[in-house]
């Protein structure tokens, strides 16, 4: 299978990337990894609600264009539905056994993602009510990815 993260905005903390870089080695046993850094849009501060929109659509245009075609998308999105780590790997596994081969999962910028990237999405998840990082939240899909394989291998790892 291969899994393809897009994401708004570069890393620019060392233990980001650090921990980044040990998902994705821990990843490669198990399916292809691609990140797809995408450029974020500066965010002035007071930013009128129409500058953001117009922000977001233009952090959604490069998102659009990055999804293929045939892939199944997942946007983390706030709205989205929370889900337990078991019911993540049973969703993957049933994705790949189902013949979606290509799992993408979009996380936006600081101002979230733009209404058309929603709507093309196959899912919407969440991982909580709070607010993270969207730096952080990489981090934290890798480790649930990571997971979900352990979990569906039957592996020690998931306690």
């Amino acid at each position: 299978m291969k899994i393809t993260l897009i994401t708004v905005g570069k890393i620019k903390e060392k233990y980001f990337t650090e921990a980044i870089k040990e998902y994705a080695k821990r990843l490669s046993r198990y399916c292809k990894l691609e990140i797809l850094e995408l450029a974020d849009e500066k965010t002035p501060d007071g930013a009128s609600e129409a500058e953001e929109m117009q922000i977001k659509a233009k952090e959604g245009e490069r998102i659009l264009k990055a999804i293929k075609e045939g892939t199944y998308v997942f946007a983390l999105a706030i709205q989205g539905k929370k889900t337990s780590s078991e019911d993540f790997a049973d969703t993957i596994n049933r994705l790949g056994i189902g013949g979606d081969s290509h799992l993408m999962f979009i996380i936006g910028g600081s101002l979230g993602l733009d209404e058309r990237v929603l709507k093309r999405a196959d899912r919407l998840i969440s991982f909580s009510d709070m607010t993270f990082p969207h730096q952080l939240m990489r981090v934290i899909l890798l480790e649930q990815i990571y997971r979900s394989y352990r979990i569906i291998q039957n592996e020690p790892y998931h306690k």
